[in-house]
């Protein structure tokens, strides 16, 4: 309930301050150098480091590797045939390709599954939606900032993202031991992501733009919450046996537009409103048909 209030919260502020002439328009911009430049770094210092990985962490941790790959070959694909523009079909790979397996899908899924799920959970959020984000989802947001591909261009823009050298970082001292006063300076700065994401996104959106982009936006959130989850219930069902490790994949599978990728989107320019709109109603949305999809694995409806 805590989170579900700080999302309102946020959200609400954030419609409430574009209001005020004391927040330019260019708020959200500020909001989101932050975010990128020390709020999603401390994140990445301090659970890259912290990660243990064994054999048992693949599964669910491979279901988000999953999910992109397949909203890269069905939305770079309907670019191809000329259904979308360019920086529409990144944005939809960006924001229905990556979940919010974290602040969102971890109360879900002690909500629906009880708190031994979390453990599935963070796996498949740090191993799989983290590392997605990390690695192939910037590489193919500094490849849209350009509308082409030049390998020298794409390192300079991948080089010029800060995370990117936290990741480094993270990986080249997991042999060392962090101070708990270090540990706990990560957690305090990290912590500040999702409330600024909201607030930024909260500031940003205009449900006017949805009659402008009310198709793809359907096609996007109908793709997160709808067609990925059926096809990880399909591709997973051999897993039906641990009835708790595959209603875990599945359920993460359908959790909304993850946040700290649609405020990446933004930042870079890439369709923003519509990346907006994805985040601004996909996630309350997403509350509504987890539940449905969580009464259907209970009750082995399908």
């Amino acid at each position: 309930m805590e989170n579900f209030l700080l999302l309102g919260i946020c959200f609400g502020l954030g419609l409430f301050f574009r209001r005020l002439p004391q927040f330019p328009e260019s708020t959200p911009k500020v909001l989101n150098g932050f975010i990128l430049f020390i709020s999603l770094p401390s994140l990445v210092l301090y659970h890259v480091h912290e990660l243990k990985v064994d054999a048992t962490s693949l599964l669910p941790s491979s279901m988000p590797w999953v999910v992109f790959g397949i909203a890269l070959v069905f939305f770079l694909g309907l670019y191809k045939l000329k259904f979308l523009k360019f920086h529409t079909a990144v944005c939809l790979v960006l924001t229905a390709g990556l979940g919010n397996t974290s602040f969102v899908g971890f109360p879900l899924l002690e909500t629906y599954l009880g708190k031994t799920s979390l453990g599935y959970g963070i796996l498949a959020d740090q191993l799989g939606t983290f590392m997605v984000l990390s690695f192939p989802g910037i590489i193919l947001a500094s490849i849209a900032m350009d509308g082409k591909w030049d390998f020298v261009t794409l390192i300079k823009r991948v080089l010029g993202f800060a995370p990117i050298y936290a990741l480094f970082v993270a990986i080249f001292t997991r042999q060392f031991v962090y101070p708990e006063a270090l540990k706990l300076v990560l957690l305090r700065l990290g912590d500040t992501l999702t409330p600024l994401a909201l607030v930024s996104v909260g500031f940003m959106l205009d449900l006017r733009t949805i009659a402008g982009h009310g198709k793809v936006l359907a096609l996007g959130l109908g793709f997160k919450l709808i067609l990925a989850p059926i096809f990880v219930y399909w591709m997973y069902s051999p897993l039906k046996e641990d009835a708790l490790l595959y209603q875990t994949i599945v359920l993460e599978s359908a959790m909304a537009p993850m946040v700290t990728s649609t405020v990446i989107t933004i930042e870079k320019n890439i369709s923003p409103h519509l990346a907006s709109l994805m985040l601004g109603i996909g996630i309350p949305i997403s509350f509504g048909t987890t539940y449905v999809l969580n009464f259907l694995l209970k009750g082995n409806y399908i």
